[in-house]
């Protein structure tokens, strides 16, 4: 792990001060940054700033998947089969219970049950103001329709939107610092991405109207097209194409080394983007980072322990089920913080819980390794049985 990863935590609370910092003292900048956006209908949708940002996030991510890898992965049944049980049968449906309980009982009275967030209206939904949409009602604001929704709902949506992205490139760090097989790891991550092109929009939308809130299915397609699809295209073009002309090994050497700190470097500017439109709100009330942080805390180690407990129980190697764990405990955020932007808009409390998500995911992660390495020992190493199960 560079330095520069290793100390993540660092640089997003520096970037949430500056861009708190940036909201208060040139609040024209953040508004016209938000402003800058494509619209339909007369109805922003895809914020360019965030759209540019969220490539170079995505970008590196997806030129790194070896598609050969991703169909030999599955002859290893077990350890693929209980990584995408956990992430797409278990972890949405826990991450909703979860955040449900303490967002909308436990913490309502500190978030305040009157307090309410204003958001996009959903694309191609022709509502007067007035009108009443989920949990929400159209108003005007500015001259501009918005669906104010209560505050905690909002976050809601955030911690969903976190719930049905699993995984992200950093969990090839974890899953390296915690000695787990690292082919397994970087086949997963593929394997997610390419399955969150089918069933993010499915659960997303499924949960979200759950939860009484905003479900613009137009709005879901577009975000998984332009911040999925779209840089999976990119990267696996530009990897053969890479691959052909300058050799795998300065692919791998080269190239993807130079890549390192872009994902992260563009998630820092983003942050800057989300902070500087929502720093208003938590200067007012600081604590708003704790109330959104327990739940995800909780759903994290619960997701983490599942997955290991199973792991033990199936009979997988520690290899294997080192990243297993990791992989269902990690959440993709690039792609949570780009939809909630997209969805709710950049200055919404769901772009704030996924930036949450960001903020606590380092150290927690940091910690789960650890617990990792001490255990090792309840588990069988994949030297005295790769022949027999067949895990990669």
């Amino acid at each position: 792990m560079s330095l520069f990863e290793r100390y993540l935590t660092v640089w997003v609370a520096t970037c949430m001060v500056v861009g708190i910092l940036l909201g208060k003292l040139m609040p024209e900048v953040a508004q016209a940054l938000d402003g800058m956006a494509l619209s339909v209908n007369g109805a922003p949708v895809v914020s360019i700033p965030i759209a540019i940002c969220l490539f170079f996030m995505m970008y590196p991510i997806m030129v790194k998947i070896d598609f050969h890898e991703v169909v030999r992965a599955g002859k290893a049944v077990r350890p693929v089969g209980l990584t995408l049980f956990i992430n797409w049968a278990i972890k949405p449906f826990t991450m909703y219970a979860i955040a449900s309980f303490f967002l909308g009982t436990l913490f309502l009275t500190f978030i305040g049950a009157d307090a309410v967030d204003h958001v996009k209206i959903p694309l191609g939904a022709d509502l007067a103001v007035g009108d009443s949409y989920g949990a929400g009602r159209v108003v005007l604001l500015d001259g501009v329709r918005v669906l104010e929704v209560p505050l905690w709902r909002s976050y809601l949506a955030g911690c969903i939107l976190l719930g049905i992205a699993p995984c992200t490139a950093m969990v090839l760090v974890w899953g390296y610092l915690s000695k787990g097989n690292d082919g397994h790891t970087l086949v997963m991550v593929a394997i997610n991405s390419l399955t969150m092109l089918v069933l993010f929009g499915v659960l997303g939308g499924f949960l979200l109207g759950v939860g009484k809130l905003p479900v613009p299915w137009e709005a879901l397609l577009l975000s998984i097209s332009v911040y999925v699809a779209l840089p999976l295209v990119a990267g696996y073009v530009s990897r053969k194409w890479i691959i052909a002309a300058k050799g795998e090994q300065w692919f791998r050497e080269t190239f993807l080394r130079f890549l390192t700190p872009v994902t992260i470097g563009a998630l820092l500017v983003t942050l800057v983007l989300l902070f500087s439109l929502k720093g208003e709100t938590i200067v007012q009330n600081p604590l708003t980072i704790l109330w959104i942080a327990v739940p995800l805390f909780v759903q994290t180690v619960f997701v983490f322990a599942l997955g290991y407990g199973l792991s033990k129980l199936f009979g997988l190697t520690y290899e294997s089920a080192a990243p297993t764990s990791m992989i269902g405990a990690s959440n993709h955020f690039e792609v949570a913080i780009a939809t909630a932007a997209m969805l709710y808009g950049l200055s919404s409390g769901a772009a704030l819980a996924t930036v949450v998500g960001v903020l606590i995911e380092v150290p927690l992660m940091l910690m789960l390794v650890r617990f990792c390495l001490q255990t090792q020992s309840w588990f069988p190493r994949a030297a005295l049985t790769a022949k027999s199960t067949g895990e990669l």
